[in-house]
């Protein structure tokens, strides 16, 4: 278990390549989530929404796992539940681990980028009943997700929203909560205009 949760991405990347180095061939998700720690909601939305920005997102069923991971994150937020609980067969499922490196590798600087214009403002929005919100909303985007695999890129715009409310929580930002927001309503016009039109054409 680590220390301290992650407070930026940059802090995130190191917690889960420290165990991607320690593994063998295969990394499982519980090794990732012992890493970044199963106390704090901020990194467990961080750690789910920059992996579905990364190319695992393009796994067979991988951003529905994501999506349980915080479904049921959500849940037990919502009910005030200190440490969260995750299914044993959710834990064990696997992950490449040479991969997994690549993809670290692939999001150092992006991430370092975007650490360098966080700062605490507008932290009414990540305090108090706005937490509740934020968790309402991560739920419905959970909820929402298997159905983004079919459509391109949506379970990625997800996972971009995620990571900015996990972002947003552990940095008292504000304007990232107002960022998350925005791209979840226009990643609900998206797929509410093209799910229609999918189902339409497999008739």
């Amino acid at each position: 278990m680590t220390e301290h949760a992650a407070r930026n991405l940059e802090e995130l990347l190191e917690q889960i390549a420290i165990v991607a180095h320690n593994e063998h061939t295969l990394v499982t998700v519980g090794d990732i989530l012992e890493a970044v720690g199963t106390r704090s909601f901020a990194p467990l939305l961080m750690l789910t929404g920059t992996l579905l920005v990364s190319p695992l997102s393009g796994i067979p069923l991988f951003p529905s796992m994501m999506a349980l991971i915080v479904l049921l994150v959500s849940l037990q937020m919502l009910a005030g539940r200190r440490h969260f609980w995750l299914p044993r067969w959710l834990l064990q499922r696997t992950l490449p681990r040479q991969k997994l490196l690549r993809i670290l590798e692939w999001l150092q600087t992006p991430c370092a980028t975007i650490d360098r214009y966080l700062q605490p403002r507008l932290t009414y929005l990540v305090r108090g009943p706005s937490t509740v919100l934020i968790a309402l909303t991560c739920l419905a985007i959970a909820v929402m997700m298997p159905a983004m695999e079919l459509v391109l890129f949506s379970s990625s715009i997800a996972g971009v929203a995620l990571c900015a409310f996990g972002l947003a929580l552990v940095a008292h930002d504000g304007v990232l909560v107002l960022v998350a927001y925005a791209i979840i309503t226009l990643m609900a016009a998206v797929v509410a205009g093209v799910l229609p039109w999918e189902a339409a054409g497999t008739g």
